[in-house]
């Protein structure tokens, strides 16, 4: 079938229409590459005064066919690398014809989309919030294969076009404009036709080229000779390593395509990243982020998560919420809220803590008006829908309250019920409890199916990721709803069931808690932080146990112990316990207390406490940078597989992006589970058993993973 519709309009302009018959949007597969080979084998015969190529879809072109590249193995290298030499060579004709081509930009041009309009001459865009431009290959673990690392640098130059390369910069048109990759702005449809055909009509008796293909072209800014780009390239490979890790191969192979591809031809530029396309493309690490970043991430996106008789009901967006608690959580919920054009309550017990609440998305709105990434009144239109409180009748008309009080159960069931009494018979109520059980806490609510948890993460206007999890008698109905407001206000959600810590807690505390055991084993600390960075962590877990703050970790602990207790059930002890008693012990209790296992000087950034050495002396003899990573990547994965083994997690997806998204689990990795997966169960399986007789029971392999390394099987989502 042909993707690609030839139309010849009545100024001779010829009209590649991109039309996939086999999707609701553009991309490069089978069909796409078959048609436009057809396209430039039957155009040389043709009278024309120039190309138009543009969308019948409502985007332009979304990139490449990544069913295709996730499949591909080693054994493809070869041909998937003709296949991209020859997307290449067609494209190369259309900017080297002669005749002006114009890209007539009507939507979102991202991947394999931008470097078809990179191979134009002229590019116009719709200003509108739905065009999208970039090259976000990066975030899959890839590279642009069809010319965009190329095209790009002999566009801007090497060190203006690294940061599109390296980051997957998305740009609006008007930033696009500015940053010099498009060359005109339409304001709808018909506006974007006439300046294309415009454009044709003017230049149609000009032989039209490229600037890389005119006599006398030199890249801006230099070639990778230029001693001004020479001196940034030795440092840049270091730099890439400390930002991307020693794990994730494509940014390191971006850089090596711009830099080879600078000092020779366009064809022979062509060929090197075509080279380091395929090596990524058929490589572990593509595998994993492809697999949770785009096949997962957008099933979770569709309602994968909820069960069946969840999935048909109605789920208007939400008009007015409202948010318990002024604190850093609460106030961040209420500015995600109101930044999604949501009213938000924002109640605390004081008018000055909730007036504060405010503040903090005013002055995080400030930021972004300094930044000129947002003019004032865009501002103050946020700010008129958060409206503070002590009142609890002005909770009247929310469809939906979030509680974020302090994780006390009687304060909580207090708020339950005095909310409760202000709201409709169908509103729902939501704690952002991060422990305790949803059934539990539902006991003070007079109508417990409505009764749901909505687990944020802070910063909550920053993090993506939500954890919904459902209660013994939450409804499908108030789950189906949840799970809507979290995607109009931008989020991620994750579908759990109830368990004390639920999933990414549970998870969470296993990192922080081996670190800690680490430290009091005698292990360095700056090997503990370093270890963990270099494995692909965002931050390292002594930091980030400073941010959650010790004081809280041992409240949590103690909530449990009298829970379990209740339970009639033995609390087990955890060795990282006493590291964290003899913290307290000397008022170290984390970044907010002034103080933790970091110094926070306010002149300098923060170092690890030099007292650390003499509370817990490292050991003559350190273990294995390996053995520490894995220390912390196993016990996160083991615990994931226990949720999953215990039906707290229900799919394999949630557990891979939750793990990411919510706890930051490496994204090399793919996930939690997907580590798993990558590593192979049975090696998993061996190695955890190695680990746990050196380190203790809590790296001991699950039976579920003994089955599936003798059943050499992997994790995936059929369980369901």
């Amino acid at each position: 079938m042909k993707s690609i519709r030839v139309e010849k309009d009545n100024d001779n302009i010829i009209h590649l229409i991109l039309d996939n018959p086999n999707a609701s949007a553009n991309v490069m597969d089978g069909d796409f590459t078959n048609s436009l080979r057809s396209v430039v084998q039957a155009l040389p015969g043709e009278d024309y005064a120039g190309i138009i190529v543009r969308s019948a879809k409502s985007s332009f072109f979304a990139g490449g066919d990544l069913n295709r590249l996730y499949a591909a193995t080693e054994d493809d290298a070869q041909q998937l690398f003709q296949q991209c030499q020859a997307l290449k060579e067609d494209l190369r004709w259309l900017e080297t014809q002669g005749k002006p081509v114009v890209a007539a930009i009507n939507g979102a041009a991202l991947g394999g989309g931008w470097e078809i309009a990179l191979s134009c001459h002229h590019r116009i865009a719709i200003d509108r919030h739905t065009t999208k431009i970039g090259l976000p290959e990066v975030t899959l673990g890839l590279l642009p294969g069809g010319g965009g690392c190329v095209r790009m640098s002999r566009l801007l130059g090497m060190q203006n076009a690294l940061p599109y390369l390296l980051e997957g910069r998305q740009l609006a048109p008007a930033r696009a404009l500015a940053a010099g990759l498009i060359h005109q702005l339409a304001k709808d449809e018909g506006e974007l036709l006439a300046r294309a055909r415009a454009f044709v009509l003017a230049n149609a008796g000009d032989a039209m080229s490229q600037p890389w293909d005119r006599p006398g072209y030199q890249m801006p800014g230099g070639d990778a000779k230029d001693p001004f780009n020479a001196r940034f390239l030795i440092a840049a490979p270091a730099m890439l390593k400390q930002r991307a890790g020693a794990h994730q191969p494509a940014p390191a192979a971006i850089l090596s395509t711009v830099v080879e591809a600078a000092q020779v031809d366009f064809d022979t530029a062509t060929r090197i990243e075509s080279r380091y396309f395929v090596q990524l493309a058929c490589g572990q690490v593509a595998k994993n982020m492809i697999g949770s970043f785009w096949f997962g991430l957008n099933a979770i996106k569709a309602g994968a998560s909820l069960p069946a008789d969840a999935r048909g009901i109605d789920t208007a967006p939400l008009n007015k919420v409202g948010i318990l608690g002024a604190g850093m959580m609460g106030a961040g919920i209420a500015y995600a809220c109101a930044a999604k054009g949501v009213q938000v309550v924002l109640k605390d017990v004081s008018a000055e803590a909730a007036a504060k609440g405010k503040d903090y998305a005013e002055k995080s709105l400030q930021k972004r008006v300094q930044g000129g990434r947002m003019d004032t009144a865009g501002m103050e239109a946020i700010l008129d829908r958060i409206h503070p409180t002590t009142e609890a009748e002005d909770l009247r008309g929310c469809e939906l309250v979030v509680e974020a009080v302090f994780e006390d159960r009687a304060l909580k069931a207090k708020v339950t019920a005095d909310t409760e009494a202000q709201l409709a018979e169908d509103a729902i109520f939501a704690s952002n409890t991060s422990t305790l059980p949803i059934t539990g806490l539902a006991e003070a609510s007079e109508r417990p199916q409505n009764f749901i948890g909505l687990h944020f993460f802070s910063p909550a206007e920053k993090m993506p990721l939500v954890e919904i999890i459902c209660g013994e008698h939450t409804s499908d109905t108030t789950l189906a709803r949840t799970f809507a407001f979290a995607i109009q206000i931008g989020k991620t959600p994750i579908v759990v069931n109830d368990s004390r810590g639920f999933f990414t807690s549970r998870v969470f505390g296993c990192y922080t808690r081996e670190a800690i055991a680490m430290l009091g084993e005698g292990v360095s600390p700056a090997l503990i932080e370093n270890a963990a960075l270099l494995a692909g962590f965002p931050v390292g877990p002594l930091a980030v146990s400073d941010e959650v703050s010790l004081a809280l970790m041992a409240k949590i602990r103690q909530q449990t112990l009298a829970d379990m207790r209740r339970e009639n059930r033995i609390p087990a002890a955890h060795p990282a316990d006493t590291v964290i008693d003899r913290m307290l012990a000397l008022n170290r209790a984390g970044k907010a207390a002034g103080g933790g296992f970091y110094d926070y000087p306010e002149e300098r950034k923060k170092c690890l406490w030099p007292a650390l050495r003499r509370e817990f002396a490292p050991n003559g003899e350190q273990p294995p940078l390996r053995d520490v990573q894995e220390r912390l990547l196993f016990t996160m994965a083991l615990e994931t597989l226990r949720c999953y083994d215990e039906r707290v997690l229900r799919s394999v997806r949630d557990a891979n992006i939750g793990s990411i998204f919510g706890i930051g689990f490496p994204p090399w990795t793919g996930g939690a589970l997907q580590y798993i997966n990558q590593y192979g169960p049975e090696a998993f399986y061996r190695r955890a058993l190695a680990l746990s007789e050196v380190y203790g029971q809590q790296l001991q392999p699950t039976e579920s993973l003994r089955i599936l390394a003798a059943q050499r099987q992997q994790l995936r989502d059929e369980r369901q």
